[in-house]
């Protein structure tokens, strides 16, 4: 079991309200915003969540910086995006053990908003009342996952996309 480490949720609300947003400058490689790379090509960029509460987090989101999650789309461009969707979630339970997978979009447009979706896998035994909502919650804690394990996370995840 992975031991946690304190996270500073004033710090991150306070980056994500008036900073840059953080997924535009993924996409321009700014190497302030570090992330563990699983996948990208011209429309999509597909990586780890640097501030994980379950182990295997993912993000998938497109490159153009687009807020809303249907009406910023069209119907093609959006059916694509959620062919990737789909297919990193494969990719995703085929590395990460989970008894449920769940996926969902976050944000809002005072902090990010730029859309993107969440692949959170839920480990295997997770009692009922810390699944779900409570299995996603971060508030004072996130997952410690070394640097190398991250880097290597992200490889395994990558190669099962690349296999499907």
């Amino acid at each position: 079991m992975l031991k946690q480490k304190t996270f500073d949720m004033d710090a991150y609300v306070a980056q994500i309200t008036a900073g840059s947003c953080f997924i535009c400058e993924i996409v321009a490689g700014n190497p302030d915003y570090p992330h563990h790379l699983i996948y990208e090509d011209e429309k999509a960029v597909v990586f780890l969540n640097k501030y994980p509460s379950l182990y295997g987090y993912v993000l998938v989101s497109p490159k153009a910086h687009r807020e809303q999650v249907t009406g910023d789309f069209t119907l093609p461009e959006y059916l694509d995006l959620q062919e990737l969707i789909y297919k990193v979630t494969e990719a995703v339970r085929k590395v990460v053990p989970a008894e449920r997978v769940y996926l969902l979009s976050l944000g809002s447009r005072q902090g990010n908003s730029h859309v993107h979706w969440h692949i959170a896998p839920l480990p295997p035994g997770v009692p009922f009342l810390e699944q779900q909502l409570e299995a996603l919650r971060v508030t004072d804690k996130i997952l410690d996952v070394p640097e190398n394990e991250m880097a290597l996370l992200a490889k395994k995840i990558g190669s099962a996309l690349s296999n499907l």
